[in-house]
């Protein structure tokens, strides 16, 4: 099976499930081709943990969901060593960390001690526990959800764990006729318990290798570090981007052109891109965050305007 062939495979075999969302599935594919990690916010019954569940079941691999609460522990995560009294020695028992695609939902709502658990897997596909490093299975993803509405009981991601998500998503309510569509089909059962994989492991560690050979142009590096640079200095913002943050930007880009059919990066994959890579990873001053919070006036939008575009 060609590789364009399994790409378009994956998306249409989630939007059975994810109706009306289709740039918001595209982006959620571009992660995963890309080898990042995706943080799903918005309102609660939009589609965050179904859209997580459709990308995890269309592929064959190991998948596994945390819900995420007040009492969660790292060792529930990552494991723990339990003794043996046959064998009288202690034996690790691997946690759900160890599993190819990690659906942490509602992930603010536990204590900055256990979200700090994820950032060696999600940063370097492995974990450290009791003087031992484990690696993860490939592929690996981490993708989170977390409503920034309600805030009673919740603990805030630090900076560092934001930024080892390489997206931030918003799904955003359906239009009128999707809504009906959604409500005919789940009539008897929620289509997610019908879908089937269509990819295995295999398929998308291809596709991910595959993902790393499109080309990006000297002026098109130069155009993201341009944007880069802007975040740092213009003086909007209290945190301009990280040096990881404009590595995801360049690897979502190829991940975008890939899907798009194309073995080149363009200035439009990097426009249409940044937003969601660079949003949740920068802090506006003061005055920049006293001017709206809409997503159409966000600052870094504004850079964008006064970056010159290479032809």
């Amino acid at each position: 099976m060609s590789l364009d062939k399994r790409v378009s495979l994956l998306k249409s075999n989630i939007e059975k499930i994810i109706t009306g969302k289709e740039e918001v599935v595209k982006m959620a594919i571009v992660s995963l081709l890309a080898k990042g990690h995706l943080l799903i916010e918005d309102v609660p019954g939009v589609g965050k943990t179904t859209l997580a569940q459709a990308l995890a079941r269309s592929i064959d691999c190991s998948f596994k969901r945390i819900q995420f609460t007040s009492d969660l522990l790292p060792s529930d995560i990552l494991g723990v060593s339990i003794y043996n009294l046959a064998k009288q020695q202690f034996e690790f028992t691997p946690g759900p960390i160890f599993s190819n695609i990690i659906l942490a939902d509602e992930i603010n709502r536990t204590t900055p001690k256990t979200q700090s658990c994820l950032l060696e897997s999600m940063s370097e596909a492995r974990v450290s526990i009791e003087n031992k490093t484990f690696t993860l299975p490939e592929p690996f993803m981490v993708i989170a959800t977390q409503n920034p509405v309600e805030y009673q009981g919740t603990y805030p991601l630090p900076e560092s764990q934001l930024d080892r998500f390489m997206m931030s998503l918003k799904m955003g309510y359906p239009s009128m006729k999707d809504e009906k569509t959604i409500l005919l089909s789940q009539a008897f059962s929620h289509a997610i318990d019908r879908l089937e994989p269509v990819l295995t492991s295999k398929d998308v560690l291809e596709l991910q290798q595959s993902v790393l050979q499109v080309k990006m142009s000297d002026l098109l590096v130069d155009y993201i570090l341009a944007i880069v640079d802007e975040t740092r200095s213009s003086g909007l913002f209290e945190l301009g981007v990280s040096t990881r943050g404009t590595t995801y930007l360049y690897r979502a880009v190829q991940a975008l052109a890939f899907l798009e059919g194309r073995a080149y990066g363009i200035p439009d994959d990097v426009k249409r891109l940044v937003p969601l890579v660079f949003i949740h990873r920068v802090i506006l001053n003061r005055e920049a965050s006293l001017r709206g919070k809409a997503p159409e006036d966000h600052p870094i939008l504004t850079l964008l305007d006064r970056i010159p575009v290479p032809l």
